[in-house]
This record gives structure tokens, sequence and C-alpha cells, in this order.
């Protein structure tokens, strides 16, 4: 079978796919169909946390898909309890509600954030605006792309979801003229914009709107679905700031999908105190939350993200950055951890990525920089031979 031919002719073509017909994987090593070897730096946008089949994450998703592979939320299994009760004691979260990607742990945050404010003060307080930030990204949906603060994604699909309001990262002066408006009940952010251009937000102003929002009784939200689960260092990206008092942040509501699953789809939305009881029965569901063998890969996602496994993640990251920093087409280095955006000088983020592939590695793109978030478990040597393609892709 022609599987390029095939795929254009049976599958609707919303991707611009690459070259790369990929059979099979291990670590952060793939294979394409002609047995090409090619490195990976891109874990397929960020999903494949522990790499490619790693064989203990195997091993407990083909035993949980032996044993029970489904059986809806009419019923309590297992797998979904140990996984929430996991994130809870790890991130200090009260509660999690369980769906299939990030784009539906948004939309279910959104949802919440409306709510809490619609119990708390009436259908006719008004209070129902979420304030978004430019240049940020929140999923595919209409309601997520409403909150998505990208024109390019825009185009097509109007009448947008109403209630969203927006303000330029990390200027905090235009941010509270807005929220000064009223009518909002909450704040979302990307405590680093991944298909933004891999972009932090600054820590006075994310310390700043945190105050506010509790200041104000609004729901900070923090979608966490890029930067979440190791992938900056830390468990959470939020670890890495601090709220309005100087304790480590911890938003109202935070969203998780992506390294989450290690391969499979799944994604969460933690809640703490003043969130956890705000949903009840009918208030939200989805079929395939929770399922048994998406969690079971998610628990052995997270049995590995010790403090030591952490740490290396930001050993590694550093190692990168300063294997990278040295080469001329390079003009700066964004990020954290191992989730980096190279801004260019001269030459266009696309057209390096396909000189990395040409070369054996499997980068990304995030606008106008080339976008690197390889596998947690990568290796020094992998990622040191990753480095040395770059350079060459770039010189």
């Amino acid at each position: 079978m022609d599987i390029r031919q095939a795929d254009r002719e049976y599958i609707i073509g919303t991707y611009r796919r690459q070259e790369p017909v990929l059979v099979r994987g291990r670590g952060a090593r793939c294979w394409d169909q002609e047995g090409k070897e090619y490195l990976d730096f891109g874990a397929g946008i960020g999903v494949n946390s522990l790499g490619f089949c790693d064989p203990e994450w195997a091993d407990a998703v083909a035993a949980q898909a032996r044993t029970l592979q489904h059986a809806s939320n009419l019923y309590y299994t297992l797998p979904g309890v140990e996984l929430a009760k996991t994130l809870c004691l790890r991130t200090g979260y009260r509660k999690a509600l369980f769906c299939n990607s990030g784009a539906e742990a948004n939309e279910c945050a959104i949802k919440l954030a409306r709510k809490y404010s619609f119990d708390k003060y009436g259908p006719d307080s008004g209070r129902n605006k979420i304030l978004c930030l430019g240049n940020s990204f929140h999923g595919r949906t209409v309601t997520t792309l409403s909150a998505t603060g990208q024109d390019v994604f825009h185009n097509y699909y109007f009448p947008f979801t109403e209630g969203f309001a927006f303000a330029p990262a990390n200027d905090l002066d235009a941010a509270l003229a807005l929220l000064e408006q009223g009518g909002f009940c909450g704040v979302l952010v990307e405590l680093i914009q991944g298909e933004g251009g891999v972009n932090p937000l600054e820590p006075h102003y994310v310390s700043a709107l945190s105050g506010y929002c509790r200041e104000h009784d609004l729901l900070l939200l923090a979608d966490e679905v890029q930067t979440g689960i190791g992938r900056t260092g830390q468990l959470l990206a939020s670890r890495w700031f601090q709220d309005a008092l100087g304790a480590p942040l911890l938003p109202d509501i935070t969203t998780l999908a992506k390294g989450l699953g290690g391969g499979l789809p799944i994604g969460a939305v933690l809640t703490n105190e003043r969130t956890c009881n705000v949903m009840g029965p009918s208030d939200h569901g989805t079929t395939f939350g929770g399922n048994p063998v998406a969690c079971a890969g998610a628990l052995t996602v997270m049995s590995r993200l010790s403090d030591a496994f952490l740490e290396e993640v930001r050993r590694k990251g550093e190692i990168l950055r300063h294997a990278l920093g040295n080469i001329p087409e390079i003009a700066g280095i964004s990020g954290l951890g191992l989730m980096l955006g190279l801004s260019l000088r001269t030459q266009k983020a696309p057209e390096v990525v396909k000189e990395c592939i040409r070369l054996g590695l499997l980068p990304l793109t995030a606008k106008e920089k080339v976008r690197l978030l390889p596998p947690l478990s990568i290796t020094d040597e992998e990622l040191s031979r990753g480095a040395d393609i770059l350079r060459q892709a770039l010189t």
C-alpha cells in the first residue's frame, strides 16, 4: 500500500504531514517504513513523555486492556480513582475530573468558572466573562478557539462563543484595566505559551494577576496541557511561580493532557477547595473520560516522575541550552526544562524542520520558532546528537 496516497484519499487533510511514514519506535528513537532512524525532539507534540513504547508503560496498558478496557462513568473503576488520588496528593489539589484531551479539559474549566460565579452571585450578576491573553492557544473546539488569542485560528468559524476578552501577555496594566470594567468570573493563562512561541509569563505578572483574582473572587485558570507533567522540570509549571503572598502558585483550576497519558488520550481538570464541588451530577460529562486503559498508562507516567527524575529534566534542559547556545543562527532560547523555543536570525523555522528531518531529527515549530519537546526520558547522548543535527541544519 502507498500509505501517503491512501492517507490523502481517505483521511481529511487537516494536517500538512511531514514526509516520513513512521512504523515503530523505542525510547527517543523511531524508524520509518524504509528503515531510516530518527531522533525524536517532538514527543508527539509533548505527548510521549516516556518516549516511544516504554516497556513499563506498555505492560501496564496491555494488562489493563486484558482486564477491563471500558465501563463508562456510570460505574466505579479502580484506575481512575488511583490516578485522581495520585494527582491530588502530588499537586496539592483537592479533586480531579477526567476527559479525553486538552481542549475538553479547558472547556470544562471555562464551564466550571462560569458556574462558580452563577451559583455564588446569581444569574443576574453578569459575572460570566473570562479574561484570556493575546498569543494564547487553548484548543480547537468553538469555545476554546473563542478563548484563543490568535486571529490565525479564527477564520471560517464565526460566530464564536461570547464571553471572552483579551489583554496582551505580560501587560499587567492592560489586564487590570479590562478586569476593572467588571463582569468577569475568571482569568485563563498558559504559564508558558506553547503554540504561541514558547513564551513564559513574567513572574511578577503572574503573581499580580493571582492576587487580583483572590481579592475579587475570580478564578485563576492555568492551562498546563503542554507545560504540565514534568515538561518544565517541575510536575506543574506553576511551581516555578509564586502567588501574591509569596507562596508557591496553586491556581484555582489547572488543566492537563498531552504528557499525562504517555501516548494515550486523556485530559484532567484539577480543582482546589474553592472549586472542587462546583460541578455536580449531570453538570458535565464525557463517555470516555477516565477510561481505565488510559488511566493505567497515566499512572505509570506519574510513578516515574519522582523528584530525582524531575531534577534530571531540569539538568537535561540546561545541557540542551548549553549545546545550542553557541550556534550563530540561534538568536535566543526561551522556555523551561525540556520545553524550548529557538528564535532564528535569518532562516525560517518550517524549512529548518524539514532539513532536520532529512538529517534524522524530528523537531517542531511554534510560530516563527523551532520548538523542542523531546521525551523526558531522553539520554544525554541523544540530546548531544540532536544538538549536533540542529547545528548542521542551521549552518
